[in-house]
């Protein structure tokens, strides 16, 4: 009996996994991912717990007290230990609290592209207690004044070859008393101030804590911009406790101070910013900085560099196939893309799409999984927050991405919803680019959408416009135009003019019949056209032209 009950016991030992695998497949990696947000969890409270209070600033002190020696950044042959940040953004400090027009802890836009001068620059304001505005370095004229604005900056800071950039809008920072400083030795313009040669002559002498001891865990720490679902980039506002929380998960990606981490993603962006350079900073590893992603460098790069951790992004929804559902609740609700809005039932909740369908992304808004919202931009805060989603009196968190997940749980990115669409891994605003092609000599108004196009990812750019009174169109012009005013993800690659743009009974522009028949000049009775950058101008979009791109001959 006793030999039969041991045989019994062996056997169920040994049926228990397979059959735990059979009907529970993903349990062991819901059991690993539990583990990594409980270690998440007691270090992001153990930060909290330290005194004084802590921030993503002191750690960069600590890595470099401990490191002084190892390197920090490396950027094409130039090479920055963690003591050449320390002291380099100790003279930006010094030379900054000597300037006239800024006072420690005043707000400071920085509108730079990645190179070191970047992150010694935050590393400088941080030391200072200043919030950072970090402004794409691609928006121009309208936009770049009014993500400036957002955040109420009184210092702008530009990279030296955004000088042209800075110039188009200084007569309203000048209006506004703000001090532009450029990273030049001399600057000849009125109103522009160089700040290449000051920070030269300034000490590397460590600034004193108290300069930011008004700094709080509620304080704002950066302004990091996106382009939501309508109109101009918004700013969303990251405090110093988001930061924190941020490392705290940073720290869980087994990346370790012997790792050398690429980061080729612009430093505007929360991916390039957050989990590039202050992840380096929390774990103590190396930055190779790239100035922007390169297919045909990267693996170059990789190995020149002896590169160990790189960044993913384009596809980064499939890290919520890996996220336990009890710990950050998330749902596709179907979505009315002619209403553009969520499809309700009789009882006013959302319908929750089935598995395969294409739905709304949207995510519960709880203590763990904060949504703080946009500076100075209720309206739209409130707009990204959806109310009755599966109960009466639920919030959640409106993405704006239109997902689907297949029978394995696993999401795929399908679109984006309203007045956004997203082309070469970016989010065009279609509102912004309609008001910089009025701004043309042909064009009086454009209706800005989104296209598909076989063997490419997400929607390329479209315009159904008119053309203003006795003008004609003239496709050099508008090219140059668009060139000078967006950045090249965002220009549209097809110009459908139309003799008035069409419009609901509440004046919003119709997109989804023009989405719906493309760019095919077989469909399309009116004049057509496609940017075409070898000749520097917009030309007629012949059937020829339409089946290379069909074939993959022409790239857009």
């Amino acid at each position: 009996m006793e030999i039969y009950f041991i045989s019994t016991i062996l056997a169920g030992a040994l049926i228990l996994p397979l059959a735990l695998k059979t009907c529970f497949p993903y349990l062991w990696t819901d059991l690993r991912h539990v583990g990594v947000f409980l270690r998440i969890l007691f270090k992001y409270v153990a930060i909290r717990r330290r005194r004084p209070p802590f921030f993503a600033l002191d750690r960069f002190l600590e890595r470099s007290a401990a490191l002084p020696d190892k390197p920090f950044i490396v950027f094409g042959d130039e090479a920055y230990t963690y003591a050449d940040a320390d002291r380099a953004s100790n003279r930006i400090a010094n030379a900054l609290r000597s300037q006239r027009g800024y006072e420690a802890g005043v707000s400071a836009a920085l509108f730079m592209g990645n190179e070191p001068g970047f992150l010694f620059t935050w590393l400088a304001l941080a030391k200072l207690g200043s919030p950072v505005a970090l402004l794409n370095y691609n928006i121009r004229s309208k936009s770049l004044l009014h993500c400036f604005n957002c955040c109420k900056a009184k210092v702008l800071i530009a990279a030296a070859e955004l000088k042209e950039a800075v110039e188009d809008v200084l007569p309203s920072l000048m209006e506004q008393g703000v001090t532009v400083l450029l990273w030049a030795q001399r600057c000849d313009t009125p109103g522009i101030e160089s700040f290449s040669d000051k920070v030269e002559a300034a000490s590397d002498t460590a600034l004193p804590p108290s300069l930011r001891s008004r700094v709080t865990l509620r304080s704002p720490a950066v302004y990091i911009y996106t382009s939501g679902t309508t109109g101009l980039p918004k700013a969303a506002l990251v405090d110093q406790n988001r930061l924190l929380s941020a490392l705290a998960v940073v720290s869980t990606y087994g990346v370790t101070s012997k790792d050398v981490v690429y980061v080729n993603l612009p430093l505007y962006h929360t991916a390039g910013f957050v989990v590039g350079f202050l992840g380096c900073i929390e774990t103590g590893s190396t930055i190779v900085l790239k100035r922007k992603f390169s297919a045909s460098q990267f693996w170059d790069d990789c190995r020149k560099y002896n590169v160990t951790v790189v960044q993913y992004i384009g596809e980064v929804m499939r890290y919520l196939c890996c996220t336990p559902k009890k710990l950050f609740p998330y749902i596709l609700v179907k979505y009315d893309t002619e209403r553009d809005e969520p499809i309700r039932d009789a009882s006013g909740l959302c319908v929750e799409a089935l598995k395969g369908e294409t739905g709304l992304l949207v995510s519960k808004i709880t203590d763990i999984a904060p949504f703080v919202g946009y500076a100075e931009n209720e309206e739209q805060t409130e707009r990204k927050k959806l109310r009755n989603v599966l109960k009466k009196g639920d919030l959640y968190f409106n993405t704006g991405d239109l997902m689907r997940i297949d029978k394995d749980n696993f999401i795929y990115f399908q679109d984006r919803v309203g007045d956004t669409f997203r082309w070469k891994g970016e989010n065009v605003a279609t509102t912004e680019v309609s008001d910089i092609l009025s701004m043309s000599d042909c064009l009086q108004e454009a209706n800005v959408y989104g296209v598909q196009v076989p063997g490419h990812e997400g929607r390329v750019g479209m315009a159904a416009a008119t053309l203003k009174r006795d003008a004609q169109f003239d496709g050099s012009k508008l090219h140059d135009h668009v060139v000078s005013y967006l950045p090249s993800y965002a220009r549209p690659r097809f110009i459908r003019l139309q003799s008035a743009v069409e419009v609901t009974g509440t004046f919003k522009q119709m997109k989804v019949k023009l989405v719906e028949q493309g760019f095919d000049p077989e469909q399309i009775q009116e004049p057509l056209y496609i940017l075409d950058d070898r000749v520097s101008s917009y030309v007629p979009l012949t059937a020829e032209i339409y089946s290379s791109i069909l074939s993959g001959h022409v790239k857009l």
